[in-house]
């Protein structure tokens, strides 16, 4: 029987439910009857490969695009319980009792990537581990068909020797395997776990034994691509954006239009020109990009005229992209708040209920606004040196994609007239350095309400039929529990060095249950 429909007052659509809450029916095994299934995406690959780099990296853009997405790194999960690496030998093949351990703890992963698609509302996880052999990638194929998920494999493939030595020297040899040794020894034990790893690992077979998955490889960061059986809208969509980034070092620069004659009046939108401070900010741009001596440097506008009138100033070739103008605030163009609150009091309140997906009458929310620079940011993954001379909404939303902030945070980002953003990408995020031009404007932020930072319960957290995608603020034990609750302690092998003074190598049940605190800004992990 069809149910009745009721308008969304904050994003203005219709939706199968009451009280705002869209109604989603669920299987008997708790997972929901939805078009497409949630998705797990499977490394593959020797260490040093950039398998971490790529799945933050595609993380951080499935979130901003709107899907639920989250790592499982299952390098943590060893670490949290084995307390002390020794060396290399604990990746051997021949240390059963270390195999099983590794075993075990991707079982661990695996089963908080159930929960957190069955339960918590994810769409995707990334399952981030070596994966080199067949018979691991077939327990994960099991485990997808036995919880409906469907399974996607990244491969990625290098045997360039500088790629590898500068991946592992600028990210693994720092990393908590290593923190009490020196470089060189460090990168010595890692090239020998490299070869552990080497001496079994099965890449995947498009002709044959995995012809019928689905998967794409990565052949040498990036210089060719195999694709085999994309089945749908999610596949498609990671593989497209893997075949867009690059690790080539870069900065992007990011400011807004200098000040205009709306932005003096505090009105939204519409299209004036620059103020008098506006043109001076314009100049003062023309020499700090000037100054920075960027080669083969690109140049962005919207296509408004305060935006041109900006990038005329550089006297340097520029590009126009409409999906950089200013958020459309529909009836409310060309309004000031104050104009705003007197004749839309409701709408007013609502915008300032759920900032993101409030959209105006004929106009856009946040949300389609991502929707809408989604191609500048694989324009921008593509490209090397690029400024882009943007506005305001805009300018918060290339900055979330950037720092990986959440639908919460996009719309309260500070991004002051006459600053200039200098984003320089690094090993798991992103630098950012914030420049100011010296030229006085006007302040166009407006902070969140206090009534609404204080009301627990407040903020409608939803996209249509999808949950939060920020990370969670509480973090659960990876590891909960062990199929074999008596887990011995392990002798290592005779350690020569990497040793701690309590170098005994040990995973206990009191280890694997301990509730360990998550940074998801930890910026380096190794497998």
């Amino acid at each position: 029987m069809t149910g009745e429909l009721t308008q969304n007052k904050i994003q203005k659509i219709w939706i199968p439910s009451k009280d705002d809450k869209p109604a989603v029916p669920r299987k008997a095994g708790g997972g929901p009857h939805l078009a497409n299934p949630p998705t797990v995406i499977v490394m593959v690959g020797l260490p040093a490969r950039g398998k971490t780099y790529m799945s933050r990296k595609l993380t951080r853009y499935l979130n901003w695009v709107g899907m639920p997405t989250k790592v499982f790194n299952v390098g943590e999960y060893r670490r949290e319980a084995v307390k002390h690496y020794s060396s290399y030998d604990f990746f051997k093949s021949d240390n059963k009792e270390a195999v099983r351990i590794r075993e075990q703890c991707a079982l661990a992963a695996l089963r908080d990537v159930k929960v957190y698609l069955t339960e918590l509302g994810g769409q995707v996880a990334v399952f981030d581990a070596t994966n080199t052999t067949r018979s691991r990638r077939d327990m994960i194929l099991d485990f997808g068909a036995e919880n409906g998920f469907k399974i996607f494999f990244i491969e990625s493939i290098c045997e360039d020797p500088n790629v590898i030595a500068t991946n592992i020297m600028e990210v693994k040899v720092s990393c908590p395997d290593y923190q009490d040794c020196n470089k060189t020894d460090a990168l010595e034990d890692f090239q020998k776990r490299i070869e552990c790893y080497r001496m079994n690992y099965q890449p995947l077979d498009p002709d044959d034994y995995d012809k019928k998955l689905s998967f794409i490889k990565v052949i040498d960061v990036g210089r060719r691509f195999l694709v085999n059986r994309i089945q749908d809208h999610i596949q498609s969509r990671i593989v497209y954006y893997l075949m867009n980034i690059h690790v080539q070092p870069r900065s992007i620069y990011l400011c807004r239009h200098g000040e205009s004659q709306h932005n003096l009046q505090g009105r939204l939108g519409g299209d004036s020109g620059l103020s008098t401070r506006g043109r001076k900010f314009a100049s003062a741009l023309a020499k700090f990009v000037e100054e920075q001596k960027l080669k083969d440097l690109k140049v962005w506008t919207s296509q408004l005229r305060r935006s041109i009138q900006t990038a005329e100033a550089l006297d340097v070739p520029y590009e126009q992209w409409k999906a950089l103008n200013e958020i459309d605030a529909g009836v409310c163009e060309e309004m000031t708040y104050e104009e705003v609150r007197e004749r839309y009091p409701e709408e007013f309140a609502l915008r300032d209920q759920d900032k993101y997906y409030y959209r105006y009458p004929t106009g856009e929310s946040y949300q389609d606004l991502v929707q809408r620079v989604e191609p500048v940011i694989m324009e921008l993954e593509r490209q090397e040196n690029v400024l882009v001379i943007c506005h305001q909404a805009v300018m918060r939303c290339l900055l979330a994609y950037f720092l990986d902030k959440s639908a919460d945070e996009m719309p309260y980002l500070k991004c002051p007239l006459h600053t200039v953003l200098k984003l320089t990408p690094v090993a798991y995020g992103c630098k950012v350095e914030s420049i100011s031009l010296n030229v006085e404007a006007v302040n166009t932020h407006r902070d969140r309400p206090e009534e609404i930072k204080r009301g627990p319960g407040t903020l409608i957290r939803r996209n249509s039929v999808t949950p939060l995608t920020s990370h969670e603020p509480t973090k659960k034990p990876r590891i909960d529990a062990m199929d074999d609750p008596t887990i011995p302690e392990l002798t290592p092998a005779p350690l020569t060095f990497c040793a701690t003074t309590n170098g005994s190598l040990a995973l206990t049940t009191q280890n694997l249950k301990r509730c360990a605190t998550e940074s998801r800004d930890i910026p380096q992990l190794c497998q």
